[in-house]
């Protein structure tokens, strides 16, 4: 399974994945020449939690899930990103009444759980989290962006999906070589079932997790609703709901980080009129829609459950008791 929109190609080692490689083999030595360069070293840990492909991998949710864990353990956490979407330049402290356009989606959602920055430069973003108090710094994203040294960093998989073909962009779905962002890693965390066997070529400690919905998901039971969702794989945040016994009545897929007009809007809500159903949707998309949309339509959020919990706590420990240069 790869994602939606993606070339099918990308999911299977293919004559035309053949084809393309030698334009892999170029953008691969563009990202290695990239990430070679050195980072300015921050003097707090760095903790990055990126992917090696395009598209959704769980990222966010996993950011959230130790923000918070962190935070528990008496550490002042600020969470870097780049802010995709969002229209603001260079670093910008993210504030609860900045709108999606601005800062993206996903910073809205980091910055209910943590002081978030967005920024391109990550180590521009990094300087100013410590000038206001930062004691940790965790990374969304930013695997393959150099400006930052990293003391700590996870590769975060889509279990379903995997790494596709293997192969690099163009070729297939891959930012850079596995074994290349692997060497760059100190633990792997596989979200979901490994449906694709990635587990199987990594040679990193492997943490497993799975999705699970708000407890707020059992109320759907029985409901008549129409589910939407701009995600990178709407599939799910759809199954859920059908397992929680909700009567879909209608789905709507839009694409990643979709900014949705007034005029489908209108749509989404004369259709679950029409059906007398209610609109339910991600809390990605709900910062995206106008409060006045919001206030009619339901929200069901996702967490991580940890097959073994004290992997993860042995391993915050670790980044938390981590010094700076420690960089792989």
């Amino acid at each position: 399974m790869m994602l939606p929109g993606a070339p099918s190609f990308w999911s299977h080692d293919g004559l035309l994945a053949r084809a393309l490689s030698p334009l892999s083999a170029i953008g691969a030595a563009v990202t290695a020449r990239r990430v070679a360069r050195p980072g300015w070293r921050a003097p707090v840990p760095v903790v990055c939690c990126g992917n090696v492909t395009v598209g959704g991998a769980g990222k966010t949710t996993l950011v959230l899930d130790l923000a918070r864990r962190l935070s528990e353990r008496g550490r002042a956490v600020h969470i870097l990103l780049r802010g995709y979407g969002g229209a603001s330049r260079g670093v910008h402290r993210v504030a609860p009444d900045d709108p999606a356009s601005l800062v993206g989606d996903e910073a809205l959602l980091l910055a209910e759980v943590a002081p978030t920055w967005t920024g391109a430069d990550r180590a521009a973003s990094a300087k100013a989290a410590i000038k206001a108090g930062a004691q940790i710094l965790l990374m969304d994203d930013g695997l393959q962006n150099p400006t930052l040294a990293k003391t700590f960093s996870l590769l975060v998989i889509d279990g379903r999906t995997g790494f596709g073909n293997g192969r690099v962009l163009p070729a297939g779905p891959l930012r850079e070589p596995i074994a290349a962002a692997v060497a760059r890693c100190k633990a792997a965390v596989l979200i979901g079932p490994d449906i694709s066997g990635a587990s199987s070529r990594l040679n990193l400690p492997v943490l497993r997790a799975d999705l699970v919905q708000d407890p707020a998901i059992t109320a759907l039971a029985g409901r008549k609703i129409v589910a939407f969702a701009g995600i990178a794989h709407p599939e799910k945040f759809f199954d859920p709901l059908r397992q929680a016994h909700a009567i879909l009545v209608a789905t709507r897929p839009f694409p990643d980080h979709h900014p949705y007009t007034n005029r489908e809007l209108d749509g989404l809500r004369e259709q679950a009129r029409l059906l007398d159903a209610e609109l339910v949707t991600t809390p990605k998309d709900a910062v995206r829609l106008p409060p006045a949309v919001r206030s009619q339509v339901t929200v069901i959020g996702v967490g991580l459950s940890w097959q073994e919990s004290s992997q993860i706590d042995q391993l915050l420990d670790r980044m938390v008791a981590a010094d700076p240069p420690d960089v792989p």
